[in-house]
């Protein structure tokens, strides 16, 4: 199992690096702070967490604004380290650790951008639907798929029975599917009105001019 978290780990960090995005975040410092403070929060957010068996905590992601702000290989990156520190803290287990990579922080960050993409190519450009598909839908669709996925990994290594996982776990996903959008929503919200310059998604002469 460790070897398994290592390659997962090792395959996240490579795919992952971009050359463009490494000089960006060393010549610009407020991508600096952003990064370093999503990790942080991040850390924190996840290790608020309730579970009653192991591998099947519950705890907001905030992945979806993080996707938004950063990009999608800054905000895994950002993930990426949130998780080793949880683990080191005890908040994940060492076993579950590619999990909890996988489930909680690449494949929320990619269904984040995935729906940017086809939003800004597909639908009207404007403030509301920015906020609504990217930052709300996008962050409900996020955990919905994070929770799905580790169901379905637990479920198929046998480690927990589907019942056990369904009545214990997914159970929960309607109650913080709508909470997980609000977050992501509001900070959207707030990131566009007060910090624009901040979110790497946005941009204001094609959401906000003319409308």
């Amino acid at each position: 199992m460790m070897l398994l978290n290592l390659l997962v780990f090792f395959a996240v960090a490579y795919l992952a690096f971009d050359k463009s995005t490494l000089r960006l975040l060393m010549t610009e410092k407020n991508k600096q702070h952003l990064l370093f403070g999503y990790t942080a929060l991040l850390t924190i957010l996840w290790s608020i967490q309730a579970s009653i068996y192991d591998g099947l905590e519950v705890h907001f992601l905030w992945m979806s604004a993080c996707t938004l702000f950063l990009g999608p290989r800054l905000a895994i990156y950002a993930g990426f380290i949130a998780t080793l520190i949880n683990c080191m803290l005890g908040s994940y287990q060492w076993d579950n650790a590619y999990m909890q990579l996988i489930c909680g922080v690449c494949i929320p960050a990619l269904t984040t951008y995935l729906v940017y993409v086809i939003s800004y190519h597909k639908l009207p450009r404007h403030f509301f639907i920015y906020v609504f598909i990217c930052g709300f839908f996008a962050g409900a669709l996020s955990i919905c798929l994070k929770m799905l996925s580790i169901s379905g990994i637990l479920a198929l290594t046998g480690q927990y029975s589907w019942e056990l996982v369904f009545d214990n776990y997914l159970i929960l996903l309607v109650l913080l599917a709508f909470p997980e959008a609000l977050l992501n929503g509001m900070t959207m919200t707030i990131g566009i009105i007060y910090a624009p310059s901040w979110v790497r998604t946005f941009y204001d002469e094609q959401y906000l001019d003319d409308k």
